[in-house]
């Protein structure tokens, strides 16, 4: 019906406004943010501790990088994920590396889980798996680079510092808090409710989520854009290049598969805060593609039969996501001469976080954590610069935040790099949080 989509817009443009009025107005707390605080001795003793280890930093994150945990590589996710489980098992987690079934195609998940129950349950969150291999690590001074330095075993490493400080500083004992890192966060496994399952578990026992994503600036990010995959296929009929455009053949697969990403494009760019990335395209007499690569056969005289796009698209909200898939359907449905096409969404979405006030308030303790250690004030992030994470399936219903790692350049690029001047001032503030909302 027209009144839907003008209703769908409607929706998406009220969840944008909340955000700018959520971001200009006073954050929850931050009047008492507006002065730089004080550590209680307990609190200052926690950061002696981050300070003592600090110097294990980029130790322990080249031990990681040097694992090659690709997604694809499930003996080196696995291998990344024991070597972190080890380490949570120091601090008196129970910690275990839980297989996916063979199906899914990933190597499985890390859970750790401290048990107790002062203050509130805290779920961490972090992924093992990288988008190109690993075993490349390289310092240069504060500047490192390889597979994941912050995308995100920098992140990781943040985290487990954050409880590696706890502990030492005698803080940890009593309280409930749930490590979980992923193995497929960069290229999920399907079915999803398959891959998310122990994270929707682990939420299920816990007040809080918190991500070690990579920070960006003085930020911490309240919302996150969704994600989903999407397949084309154009079919079209083949022959002497002399007869396109012949009634007998047609235009072909290529100009039909043209012609809907330029749909796409027009279509698409219309909706404020998507994106989509027509990333794999394969065409010929004969043509093959998977998530990385693929295969075409065929010569300039003969017409492309098959052509296919392999794809994402970013969303802020459900509905819009619902207003960008119709939209795609609509264009796709309008075929060029003896052509056909499908468009296919896969099952490896992931939900949009949405700016709840919960999570302003969880930033606003994040923000006042910063200003009593004497950094700077931390403000909320545009969501429009991030893509999915996989806080989203836990935030909401969990208030939550995500930016908290150790931030870089060149993410999923073969140039990935970070700088490590940043890290004992992230450890502390991921400590300090934690600390004050498990008393």
């Amino acid at each position: 019906m027209p009144n839907d989509r003008s209703m769908t817009s409607r929706s998406i443009s009220t969840w944008l406004l909340a955000l700018l009025a959520l971001t200009a107005a006073p954050a929850i707390g931050r009047a008492a943010a507006d002065s730089k605080g004080s550590l209680t001795p307990e609190e200052q003793r926690l950061i002696n501790a981050v300070d003592a280890r600090n110097v294990d930093f980029a130790a322990d994150l080249g031990q990681a990088v040097q694992i090659d945990s690709a997604t694809e590589n499930l003996a080196g996710v696995r291998q990344l994920g024991e070597l972190f489980a080890g380490q949570l098992a120091e601090l008196g987690f129970e910690s275990h590396f839980v297989p996916l079934p063979a199906s899914t195609g990933r190597a499985g998940h890390l859970v750790a889980e401290h048990r107790g129950s002062k203050g509130k349950r805290v779920l961490l969150i972090g992924h093992l798996d990288t988008v190109f291999p690993g075993a490349n690590f390289k310092r240069e001074g504060d500047q490192v680079s390889g597979a994941g330095v912050a995308d995100m075993k920098g992140g990781d490493i943040v985290l487990i510092h954050a409880l590696h400080a706890l502990h030492r500083a005698g803080l940890l004992a009593d309280t409930q808090i749930i490590v979980v890192m992923s193995g497929d966060e960069e290229a999920p496994g399907s079915p999803i409710e398959i891959t998310r399952r122990d994270l929707l578990d682990a939420a299920k026992r816990s007040d809080v989520a918190l991500a070690f994503e990579s920070a960006i600036g003085n930020t911490g990010t309240v919302a996150r854009r969704g994600f989903a995959s999407w397949t084309l296929e154009a079919q079209g009929a083949t022959g002497h290049s002399s007869g396109m455009f012949s009634a007998a053949v047609g235009s072909g697969s290529v100009f039909e598969t043209a012609r809907i990403l330029q749909g796409f494009y027009e279509q698409l760019r219309q909706l404020e805060g998507i994106t989509i990335n027509p990333a794999l395209i394969a065409g010929g007499v004969e043509a093959e593609l998977t998530r990385t690569g693929g295969t075409v056969s065929g010569k300039a005289n003969i017409i492309a039969q098959r052509t296919l796009v392999r794809g994402d698209l970013r969303y802020l909200s459900a509905a819009q996501l619902a207003e960008a898939r119709a939209r795609m359907e609509a264009v796709v449905s309008k075929h060029l001469p003896r052509t056909s096409a499908e468009l296919k969404f896969l099952d490896d979405a992931y939900p949009a976080m949405a700016p709840t006030p919960e999570n302003y308030a969880l930033l606003a303790q994040l923000d006042q954590a910063s200003r009593d250690l004497g950094y700077a004030e931390i403000t909320a992030f545009d969501p429009r610069g991030r893509g999915a994470g996989d806080v989203a399936f836990v935030s909401p219903p969990l208030p939550g935040l995500d930016g908290l790692g150790l931030g870089g350049k060149g993410e999923h690029t073969v140039h990935e790099s970070a700088d490590l001047t940043r890290a004992p001032e992230l450890v502390k503030r991921s400590a300090l949080l934690i600390y004050r909302l498990t008393r």
